[in-house]
């Protein structure tokens, strides 16, 4: 068995992890198989805590060496450990991720981090307040009280864009198909940094989300279900929200359905002819 991955983490006081970058790293190390050993933290004192390797997180030492960056840290593992679980498997697989991921920063990070941003600083460990209040108003050009007025009305936007993953997660079990890779980690990871700092769950409880979340949470004895992550589940709509996905056809379901002859065309030329 090899020596177990230095890991360092990136957390808030209530210990969970905040950033996606590092909770795909968690995944990326369990998926392989490997022990972590972790080294905790916040924001502040990571040029310390690496012995000046590097200002930003993740990293990891393995064996000796140290990698920075998750991409890179995904690509050393499947180099250095060919004969355990693939993560990537081929170059096409990381340009299809990082469009997943692409789309899913700008669908609902970024609308996630104006709800939730002054969680994401009061929760931070106390000698990171400064930090993250000075760095992340100097981002928007406010101060962070300011950013998360009219959350209420900005939360319930957001479900309704998600549908492009819940059309293709009901017709694969996992963005990887059949097993989970580096895409879902990459993906989950988006959910996993919501679950830090949502103090109001940003999905409503019957979002279909929640069976490949669940799921995915649950990978490598739970790793996503830390004592820390707040509920995801649980948006309570009000009168004139938007609904929050597809109850019926969609787009994105006829796009991956199959065309096997008329029979299987039929419902939904039916469906078009009556819409005409």
């Amino acid at each position: 068995m090899p020596n177990p991955i230095k890991f360092f983490d990136l957390a808030l006081s209530h210990g969970a992890t905040i950033s996606p970058f590092v909770w795909a790293t968690k995944y990326a190390i369990a998926h392989k198989g490997l022990e972590m050993e972790v080294v905790p933290g916040g924001f502040t004192g990571i040029m310390e805590r690496t012995g000046g390797k590097s200002e930003r997180l993740p990293a990891i030492v393995d064996d000796g060496e140290w990698v920075l960056d998750s991409w890179l840290i995904a690509e050393h593992l499947d180099a250095k450990y060919p004969d355990r679980p693939t993560l990537i498997g081929d170059p096409s697989v990381k340009v299809l991720t990082q469009f997943i991921e692409t789309w899913l920063w700008q669908t609902a990070i970024s609308p996630w981090m104006t709800c939730y941003i002054k969680n994401y600083r009061d929760w931070s460990v106390p000698e990171d307040h400064a930090y993250v209040t000075e760095s992340r108003e100097r981002m928007f050009g406010r101060k962070i009280e300011d950013i998360i007025v009219g959350r209420e009305d900005r939360l319930p936007q957001v479900p309704p864009k998600l549908e492009l993953l819940r059309g293709i997660l009901k017709e694969h079990k996992w963005l990887g198909g059949e097993s989970p890779n580096y895409a879902d980690y990459r993906a989950l990871a988006v959910f996993l940094f919501c679950a830090s700092v949502a103090d109001t769950p940003p999905l409503t409880a019957d979002d279909p989300l929640r069976d490949w979340i669940d799921r995915g949470f649950d990978l490598y004895g739970g790793l996503g279900r830390h004592p820390g992550l707040k509920p995801l589940f649980g948006l309570e709509l009000r009168e004139g929200d938007p609904e929050p996905f597809a109850k019926g056809p969609t787009m994105v379901s006829g796009l991956v359905s199959r065309n096997t002859g008329p029979q299987s065309t039929a419902a939904e030329t039916a469906r078009l002819k009556r819409q005409s």
